[in-house]
């Protein structure tokens, strides 16, 4: 059997670090890689031992010898790229968040079914072996509360990604995916959500704080900023058992357990099954199989999400943070 054969869609760093895993991960390749920019395309793919370089998505996406295609450009691009592969009926495994906007998210998922083609959000936290760990052990027996956070001080610079609105900027849409995610993953869509925050200068969020509710009381607490250095760790508490998440909580290394009649229970990440290589087996698997969405990352729970941040994002209006 052949090795599964990749495109990748830009040459950023997170393009560098899945296309390392991808080489190096059996039954796997990159074929190619895609740039407006062909000569950091050529670079790239010398790096990964691909065949080929394109200086358009358009061409990356037509390769004959592309099983699907890893979108990694910025969240502004994810539509017109996963356009392209999903045209050209290659399966496609988009970085988060799925897209910019919820119309553009929706466009996307809309085209993927309509065409038969696999499509699925890269929310590696959901591939990591000790967040699933939590998910499916019954011992928590009912998820009463999840806390998380995610923030670290970016200087401020309106024509940077995370700061510009053009380019999907934001809190809540680079960050925030993955506190709300967890909280999405471990007690679903919130009944109710208060939320607070403040805005920078170019009018995306510069930080934001969650209260979500679940039905009989459940809760969530979740924040993202790109205005302090939090902590970034997570905890989630059942009636049985609790669970703390060492930073950084969206891929943990270090999971320990620990409940009134129970000695803590210690679980520590094998360093070569990270999430990122659990997301890729999962489009292998799924294509091979003729399944077109995954059951692990949903479509509607991605459309969901996309959703529910945007609610957020609409409701910081009060205040702006003074730029130094």
């Amino acid at each position: 059997m052949r090795d599964f054969a990749w495109g990748i869609a830009a040459t950023g760093g997170i393009a560098r670090t899945v296309g390392a895993v991808i080489a190096a991960e059996p039954g796997m390749r990159v074929a190619a890689v895609g740039s407006r920019d062909l000569g950091r395309a050529r670079a790239l793919a010398a790096t990964l031992e691909a065949e080929s370089a394109y200086d358009s998505y358009e061409a990356l996406c037509a390769d004959p010898a592309v099983d699907a295609v890893y979108v990694a450009t910025p969240h502004a691009q994810h539509l017109e790229v996963a356009e392209a592969a999903i045209a050209a009926g290659k399966g496609v495994l988009c970085e988060k968040p799925l897209a910019a906007t919820v119309a553009d998210a929706e466009r996307m998922v809309r085209l993927a079914r309509e065409a038969g083609v696999f499509l699925m959000e890269a929310m590696w936290m959901r591939f990591n072996p000790l967040v699933r760990m939590i998910a499916e052990d019954p011992r928590f027996e009912e998820i009463r509360s999840v806390q998380a956070c995610f923030g670290f001080a970016a200087p401020y610079d309106p024509a940077h990604r995370l700061w510009a609105p053009e380019l999907g900027g934001g809190a809540l849409l680079d960050l925030g995916i993955y506190p709300f995610g967890l909280a999405q993953l471990l007690l679903g869509m919130p009944a109710e959500m208060h939320v607070t925050g403040s805005l920078a200068p170019t009018g995306v969020d510069a930080e934001a704080a969650g209260l979500l509710l679940y039905p009989g009381g459940r809760r969530a607490l979740v924040e993202a900023s790109l205005l302090g250095n939090y902590p970034n760790h997570a905890s989630v508490v059942g009636t049985r058992m609790r669970a703390h998440l060492d930073a950084p909580f969206w891929a943990p290394r270090r999971l320990v357990l620990s409940g009134p009649s129970m000695e803590p229970e210690e679980h520590v990440l094998d360093p070569a099954d990270n999430g990122y290589a659990g997301e890729l087996r999962e489009v292998r698997s799924a294509m091979a199989e003729g399944r077109t969405e995954s059951a692990i990352m949903p479509l509607d729970e991605s459309l969901a999400m996309m959703g529910l941040l945007g609610d957020a994002q609409a409701r910081i209006t009060n205040f702006t943070f003074r730029s130094l």
